[in-house]
């Protein structure tokens, strides 16, 4: 079967290609993806190619599908594997395959074959034997492609740990009912953050959300808004730092004069680090959820704090098998909505553009639809391109009945109506 997909050659070397798949063998499995989330991580493996710890080195003679937030649907099964799977089951996958024998292998980033940016694919027999090929029961498409990133940010409140007074156990998870804020945390991650802080299965008392960006702010209070934090049990203030002149004095007043026990930080800047240092009490942790570009990046951190205090650090760079099964089940269960952090729609032929081009292009998620041809594009754009294009007419109705968001009865008419790549 031919497939078209978006290949990594080179450092900044990305190519939409039409090729063969080869046969599936008896232990593999042919699918169609269908949307595909274009995240930061793929960028960086853009960029750096083969000096990325999970490209191979010969790329430029064996090059990989890039994407790794995707969701289609199986098409043709091998025999090892067809008492569990079946054509027509819908499915993600946990691109973290932790596997023994090359810990760095990861779909998206490591193999010929399998990738999020492609109309079809064959998926290995190692994601079968490592648990990481899994059944999705969702409706709309993107919330599969969007379990990915939700799962990094479940595994981002699962890392977190705190401990007792004369016990050196540690508790994981952010504390309930404690002070948590969320610093740079109204970009796409802080929302899928802020959603999770008010619906998961554990709720701080006090969430502030901090950033410098005043629109992103305003989107956000009008999506998760400070009444509907208020009936989840939770008080919910935003903060625009932009023109604070001391930041952490600022937060530590309005958690009462005391620090913080959980502060996440979803942006790689120095000074944000620092400001979370700052505000964490007795026994806090800082989590630096934002993964830099810079091996070398560093930022002080206040060790006196580290003894007297116990304060500490987490960190993680994407979620467990675990922890995407919860965000599907939280999905499917309607506690969690990842619309919001859907900002643009784009064709298989808007991949390498955008990619090579991501930290420039503001909003949020870039969601690709693969077996479509279509620009890159805002919604926010939808209705002034419907003055002349019916298709962004339609679409801009539906998302404006939806709060302004992406939505299956969007994804629907996308898929019906949009021109065939």
């Amino acid at each position: 079967m031919k497939t078209k997909a978006v290949r990594l050659y080179d450092k900044c070397d990305l190519r939409l290609d039409t090729f063969e798949l080869p046969a599936i063998g008896s232990d593999e499995i042919l699918a169609k993806i269908v949307s595909d989330s274009i995240c930061m991580s793929s960028y960086k493996a853009a960029i750096q190619g083969n000096e990325h710890k999970r490209v191979p080195e010969d790329i430029a003679t064996n090059p990989v599908i890039i994407g790794h937030e995707f969701c289609g649907e199986i098409l043709e099964v091998g025999s090892r594997w067809a008492d569990q799977f079946k054509p027509g089951d819908r499915f993600v996958i946990q691109p973290a395959l932790n596997d023994p024998s090359n810990v760095y292998a990861a779909p998206g980033y490591s193999f010929p074959y399998i990738g999020g940016a492609a109309t079809h694919i064959v998926i290995p027999s190692i994601v079968m034997e490592l648990g990481c090929l899994l059944p999705y029961d969702g409706d709309a498409y993107y919330f599969g492609s969007l379990g990915e990133p939700v799962s990094c940010i479940v595994g981002g409140f699962n890392v977190n740990y705190h401990t007792r007074p004369g016990s050196y156990e540690h508790l994981m998870g952010i504390v309930e009912g404690g002070k948590m804020a969320l610093l740079a945390g109204v970009g796409p991650m802080g929302l899928g953050a802020i959603d999770y802080a008010l619906h998961g299965p554990r709720q701080p008392g006090l969430l502030v959300v901090t950033d410098i960006d005043a629109s992103r702010l305003a989107r956000a209070e009008t999506i998760y808004t400070v009444e509907e934090a208020e009936r989840c049990g939770v008080k919910l203030v935003y903060v625009n730092t932009a023109d604070i002149k001391d930041v952490p004095a600022h937060l530590r007043a309005i958690a009462g004069g005391e620090g913080y026990d959980d502060v996440f930080v979803y942006a790689p800047v120095a000074a944000v680090i620092e400001q979370a240092d700052r505000i964490l009490g007795y026994d806090g942790c800082l989590n630096f959820f934002a993964g830099p570009t810079d091996p070398a990046f560093t930022a002080r951190f206040n060790f006196y704090n580290v003894h007297y205090n116990a304060t500490h650090l987490a960190g993680n760079s994407g979620g467990t098998t675990g922890d995407l099964i919860e965000s599907l089940d939280l999905m499917a269960r309607g506690k969690l909505d990842p619309s919001a952090m859907v900002t643009h729609i784009g064709g298989l032929d808007s991949v390498v553009d955008t990619t090579l081009n991501l930290p420039k292009i503001p909003g949020g998620k870039k969601l690709v639809y693969t077996q479509i041809s279509l620009p890159l594009t805002a919604i926010n754009d939808f209705r002034t391109l419907g003055e002349t294009d019916e298709i962004f007419r339609k679409l801009a109705d539906l998302v404006e009945a939806n709060n302004g968001l992406w939505c299956k009865a969007a994804e629907d008419y996308l898929l019906a109506h949009a021109k065939p790549i």
